[in-house]
């Protein structure tokens, strides 16, 4: 069984910045990816970056230039600096991760308001 643990989301003024995390909990896994998505109300959701067992990262348009994915074991970071009103969004933490036949799961969400 594997649990996602996401901290780190919160309200944060315009301009500012935050640190998320993602910790996988549970069986020790091989991990293929760590990605993080994001959902604002009424939107889909979206990618935001993401990073490979190898540490390749790719991130979504929104993130170029601003955010900054990382891993250390299997936790995964999400820095976020120059937040922007539009950064608003619940942020899902998503791993995949097994071996022949790798299996996606998600975490509960955490919740990023940016406003004055």
């Amino acid at each position: 069984q594997v649990q996602l643990v996401e901290s780190g989301g919160d309200l944060v003024q315009p301009g500012g910045s935050l640190r998320l995390s993602c910790a996988a909990l549970g069986s020790t896994l091989h991990i293929h990816a760590m990605n993080w998505y994001r959902q604002a109300p009424g939107e889909e959701r979206e990618l935001v970056a993401s990073i490979s067992g190898d540490n390749i990262t790719v991130y979504g348009k929104p993130a170029k230039g601003r955010f900054t994915i990382s891993r250390d074991k299997n936790t995964a970071y999400l820095q976020m600096n120059s937040l922007k009103p539009e950064d608003t969004a619940v942020y899902y933490c998503n791993i995949v991760a097994g071996g022949l036949s790798p299996s996606s799961y998600w975490g509960r969400g955490t919740q990023v308001t940016v406003s004055s």
